[in-house]
Order: C-alpha cells, then structure tokens, then sequence
C-alpha cells in the first residue's frame, strides 16, 4: 500500500447498515458523502442490504450484503456477514481504507477482514444504540450493549461522530482514543424561512394566529414520543392556546395517534412539501435522546423557528439555550411543557429566538463537512503506511 496524494487515489470500501432501504437522516448524509467524494475523483464501493422498493436511488457502486429484515421493524435489515461472493468482489475491489457505520455482523466481519490485511478503519457513528432498549422495556441490558459496542469500535483506527456532545460520550465510554466531527449539513436552499406558506397551513386546518407546536421524525419510541406526549398534555392543563403538527411515518404512527387524537397527521412528506410543513410551523418540540445529531433540530433552525429540545447529545451542539430555544432536561415534562407555553404566548421571543437559530445554521455547509471524513481518509491511510 503506497502512501495517497490526493482524493482520487482513495479507494474506499464503506459498510452500511441500510444504505437507502430507509430515508433516515444517517442514510442521507452516506449517500451525500459518497457523492462528494466521488466528485473529488475518489473510488467509492458500498456495501450494504438491499430491498425491492428501496426508499431513494442509491449515489455509488452498490454490492447487496445477505440481510435479515428486523423483528419489528421489517423496514430495516440487518447485515449478517460477508458472504464468499461478497468477499471476492471486496478483494477484487481492493480498497485502501473501510468505513463501518453500523455496528452489524457483516461490519464485524469487514473489520475482522481490513484488521488482517493491515487497512486502516473508521467508523462512522450515527446513533445511540445503547439507548434504545430503554424505549422497549430492556433498559437492563444497556451495560451489556455499551460493552459490545466498545469492543467493536476499539478495533477501528478511528471514530467519527456528528458532534462534539457526542464525540465526547464517546471519549466518556472509552471507544476509542482517536474521535473526530464529522458533522451535518442542511440543505439551505430547500430549508429557509421564505418557505412558509399561510395557504399550506390553512390546507391543513390551522388558523393564520394559531401557534403550531410541530414534530418531524420518523415515528417510533425512541424518537421521545411518549414524552412529547405527556408535555402536550400538561400544556393543555395550563391553558396555552396552541395546535399540534406531526410530519412523518413509522411503526408507531397508530399509537401516536391514539396519544393525540386533536393534532394534525401530514404522513410522510419530503423534499419541498417537507420544507414547506417546517417552515410553517411555529416551534419544534423534539424530546428525542438517542439523535447523535440531529437533522430535524438543524433543519428546523435553517427555517428560522425556535427548538425546545432535550439537553442531550445532539441538540447541545446546535441549540443555544436561551438563545435559539430551550434546552431541557431528558424527562422533565413540566419545563417542557413551560418552555412551550413561553413561545405559545410570546411572538417576539418566536421570532428573536427563530432568527438566531437560523443565523447559526449558516454554518453548516455539507461540502466543508465531508471534507473532513476525505480527510481523515488520507491520514489514516498515511499513518499505516508510515508504520509499514
């Protein structure tokens, strides 16, 4: 393996979880990178479970990995290893780096098969999977997952996740040693205030003076559901005027339905329709403490509405307490629910706070954010070679 000069002479093999099976916001932003840097002349090969009906065409070179749909959740697969046929097109590929970004058998197996060939690995962190058994009653077996998860990304040369908060429960869990950002980017000409439309909301039954507390996400627990529930219960006990948006889909749509049967279901939407539905809204509420990120928050942001939001990784390295929204403790219905009632009934704190929200999301350009994965890339491949 010789040392590389530029981009171009970048051969990745990168492992995804469910590279465009599903429309999430970690599936998003791969496919973004993978764009980028094939625009920079690097070769790009994914490998990754493929559908029927895949949510979006894949950017790159696509080779299906042997999957399973998840009890539960079908609309996921979960890679279960490296097939001979997937290993002889890996090997015929040739990389020169392996990025992982779900923590599957088949990225276990990736490792494993870089590890002895001497290639260097990163691994891209995209959520907090130990957080997620909580939302279904197994919240006992999260020191058992963070184990697992630790001897997994020790094996990589390095990390990157798509915050500093982030980055820093990861210095807190001892994954790894070498943690760097690689974070996210907004799309600025689809997310922008001019996006606000009075005919969209009146389409949907909303009144031109009515606050609309909106909610975008794929819907499932772990997303906070049941606390944004709870918070909108209280806020009708203290009498806050207000009417509730949900943009989404998923499994737990029926149940969320059932919790607010008053609030206003769009289903899924994308592209301009999503950006129309965020910018018409008045504030995001987005409880949700397994985001790493967190897309929503920034895309809300770039649309110029204020985010009451939990204090946990994610929205703390986009959201200015007091500045841009409220950052809440995980849990605490009561200040969530004060914090809405703050922006229900004051339109200038709406609108000061939504300015400064946008502000920040300017900074947020997604070219300069891959650039730093392309860059970790080179050094990780220049430190092998350095080391023989």
């Amino acid at each position: 393996m010789t040392s590389p000069e530029s981009y171009a002479d970048l051969r990745i093999a990168l492992f995804s979880g469910n590279y465009n099976c599903v429309r999430d916001g970690a599936n998003q932003s791969l496919n973004r990178l993978v764009g980028y840097l094939l625009r920079q002349g690097a070769t790009v090969r994914i490998y990754s479970p493929t559908v029927a009906e895949p949510a979006f065409p894949p950017t790159g070179d696509l080779v299906s990995l042997p999957s399973l749909p998840i009890p539960g959740r079908a609309e996921y697969h979960f890679a279960m290893g490296l097939s001979p046929r997937v290993r002889r097109d890996l090997a015929a590929f040739a990389p020169n780096v392996i990025q992982v970004s779900s923590p599957d058998p088949a990225a276990h197996r990736a490792v494993t098969w870089a590890r002895r060939r001497g290639l260097p690995i990163l691994a891209s962190v995209h959520t907090r999977f130990e957080t997620y058994p909580r939302y279904y009653n197994l919240a006992f077996i999260e020191p058992l997952l963070e184990a697992g998860l630790r001897r997994f990304y020790r094996r990589c040369d390095a990390l990157v996740a798509p915050s500093e908060s982030m980055a820093q429960v990861l210095r807190d869990q001892r994954m790894n040693y070498d943690i760097g950002i690689w974070s996210r980017g907004v799309d600025r000409e689809m997310f922008h205030p001019e996006r606000r439309s009075m005919a969209w909301r009146q389409s949907q039954g909303f009144g031109d003076d009515e606050v609309v507390i909106g909610f975008f996400s794929r819907l499932v627990m772990e997303k906070g559901l049941d606390v944004f529930s709870d918070a909108i219960d209280e806020l009708r006990r203290k009498g806050a005027r207000y009417r509730v948006l949900v943009v989404g889909d998923g499994p737990a749509r029926e149940w969320f339905e059932n919790r607010l049967p008053e609030a206003v279901f769009t289903g899924f939407l994308g592209g301009a329709d999503l950006a129309t539905a965020v910018a018409s809204m008045d504030v995001l509420f987005f409880p949700s403490v397994t985001e790493t990120f967190g897309n929503v928050t920034l895309e809300a942001m770039a649309c110029g509405l204020p985010v009451v939001a939990a204090a946990a990784t994610g929205s703390e390295s986009l959201v200015d307490d007091h500045v841009s929204g409220r950052l809440i403790r995980p849990g605490a219905i009561h200040q969530y629910a004060d914090a809405l009632q703050a922006y229900a009934t004051d339109a200038a704190l709406r609108a000061r706070h939504g300015a400064a929200g946008e502000a920040r999301s300017r900074e947020f350009s997604w070219d300069r954010i891959n650039q730093t994965v392309a860059d970790t890339y080179l050094r990780l491949v220049r430190r092998k070679v350095s080391r023989g």
